[in-house]
């Protein structure tokens, strides 16, 4: 190496640049993955990144003193901007050491996760690891504890992103765990506790990695996965758009946006989107695209409990999060993953200030011994706690069914709700007309001469005097009936009303949710 402290002071830079070499960096694009340097520069805006530690080695191990030891340590952090935001970043560096994380590495991560906390800027972390590193011992797993650490005190105090590019395996998936978005890659990600030959030996079970914890399963199965990315750069660009809806800190509003879409925008086609019959599938998400600003919607777990529709979009270039049932699957039911999704979601958004709007169309929760067994009542009270909790501005509109307990869930005005209206469609009641028909005049009908004829007269009398917003709006628990197409301007003139709202709970040091 040269003497000159100027021409030491590149080299080592340039070392570090290397990561683990040319072979290995081949190797890692021959896998379709970008090694940590390429995605940190997609992910952030050109020439902001500012690497810190790059000099950083492992700690000597007395018992292989020649061991390598190279600069950085398999893992590249720093801060960086996104749409000129500041962000605090790591990126594991496959290429050295198999990303895997060690004393020196997670003090590395450690340093910029306390830098968000302490500066108010989001955390992106870009996991790509073999894991803990065997040869530290105990001493690589009290670095994951220290992760894990620092990702709870964070937790509801700056957005905490992570996008699973590689192998993510045994403890170190509990840190993309606690952050509040997960995104994977299709094809090259993996996420479990447990690998496939550990599976094998306990359970007998041929499984491949893919098939264990692949994106696919974790969006689809597990819920792990918020998104899922078809390569490297599209996972990076998303991760940027969903930037641009979080406010740097729970401290901060939303950032907004100029917006060309008018925020008198009346759409015609929302008053026929509901079907005459009451049993007839629509698509939320038509309805959520034709009312939010640009048809602009960045759903979050598509792939997960599909029966409710949860993401991002904007009402007149304000951020908010849009919570809705789906008549599409399951006719938009309440069922256990469903709860737990939109409970996750409502909160997190909470966290951030960022108003709630709920478009309910739900015939209840999900009936059967696998819902009843598998807790529904307790997980469903994640979503009433999560939006009884909430003191954001929370907007709600009943575009068709609101019944049962599920009405009580998604936002009544009894639990806090700001702005409630219904469509002059809208059913809110109890129970379908049918059921309740059958209960409230069973005797009647079971007398009747003709039960069918009397049967179908009870339900279309009970239809007329409950199954309509005029009840509901007669005891102020709606706040108006509003024309369809007049939903896009008279919730930006709610979330305008709103803005400035200020709601506190009960003075404690956390409530009990029932987890």
């Amino acid at each position: 190496m040269s003497g000159s402290p100027l021409e030491r002071l590149e080299e080592l830079r340039a070392e570090a640049a290397r990561g683990g070499g040319e072979a290995r960096i081949e190797a890692q694009h021959a896998k379709g993955k970008l090694t940590a340097r390429e995605r940190l520069e997609l992910l952030l805006d050109q020439g902001s990144f500012e690497e810190w530690d790059a000099f950083v080695r492992s700690r000597p191990d007395p018992a292989a003193p020649d061991a390598p030891r190279p600069l950085g340590d398999g893992v590249v952090v720093g801060t960086g901007t996104v749409d000129g935001r500041t962000v605090a970043v790591y990126a594991q560096d496959f290429t050295v050491f198999g990303g895997s994380l060690s004393e020196a590495h997670a003090q590395k991560i450690c340093k910029v996760m306390d830098y968000a906390m302490q500066n108010g800027v989001p955390v992106v972390g870009l996991a790509d690891s073999g894991g803990a590193r065997i040869q530290e011992g105990v001493v690589s797993l009290s670095g994951y504890s220290s992760l894990f650490l620092r990702n709870t005190l964070a937790s509801g105090v700056v957005p905490q992103l992570s996008a699973i590019m590689g192998p993510c395996a045994g403890g170190a998936v509990y840190s993309p765990a606690l952050t509040d978005f997960v995104l994977m890659v299709e094809g090259t990600s993996v996420m479990h506790i447990t690998g496939p030959d550990v599976v094998k030996a306990v359970t007998h079970e041929e499984v491949t990695g893919e098939e264990l914890g692949g994106a696919r399963v974790h969006a689809e199965k597990s819920g792990v996965a918020h998104l899922t990315c078809a390569d490297d750069a599209h996972c990076l660009a998303t991760l940027r758009r969903l930037l641009s809806f979080l406010p740097a800190n729970n401290a901060e509003d939303p950032p907004r946006r100029s917006c060309s879409d008018p925020a008198d925008r009346r759409e015609e086609r929302l008053d026929a989107i509901v079907p005459e019959s009451p049993n007839q599938p629509y698509d939320m998400k038509e309805v959520v695209g034709m009312v939010v600003d640009d048809g602009d919607f960045l759903e979050i777990q598509p792939r997960f409990a599909p029966n409710v529709v949860v993401g991002f979009a904007r009402l007149g270039g304000r951020p908010v999060g849009i919570v809705a049932n789906q008549p599409m699957v399951l006719a938009g039911v309440l069922d256990i993953d469903a709860s737990e999704k939109a409970a996750r979601f409502v909160r997190f958004c909470d966290c951030f200030n960022l108003p709630i709007v709920t478009f309910e169309d739900v015939p209840g929760f999900l009936p059967g011994t696998a819902q009843e067994h598998g807790g529904i009542i307790r997980r469903g009270a994640k979503l009433l706690y999560a939006y009884c909790e909430a003191t954001v501005p929370k907007l709600t509109v009943v575009t068709r069914k609101a019944y049962g307990g599920a009405y009580c869930v998604l936002s009544s005005k009894a639990t806090r709700g700001d702005w409630n209206v219904a469509w002059p469609q809208a059913e809110i009641a109890v129970m379908g007309a049918e059921g309740a028909a059958r209960i409230v005049h069973r005797r009647e009908i079971a007398a009747a001469a003709d039960p069918a004829a009397k049967e179908a007269e009870c339900i279309e009398a009970y239809r007329e005097r409950y199954a309509n917003p005029w009840l509901a709006a007669e005891r102020g628990l709606i706040d108006d009936v509003v024309r369809p197409r007049d939903t896009r301007p008279r919730l930006i003139q709610a979330l305008e009303r709103f803005a400035n709202k200020r709601q506190s709970n009960p003075p404690k040091k956390h409530g009990n949710v029932p987890l």
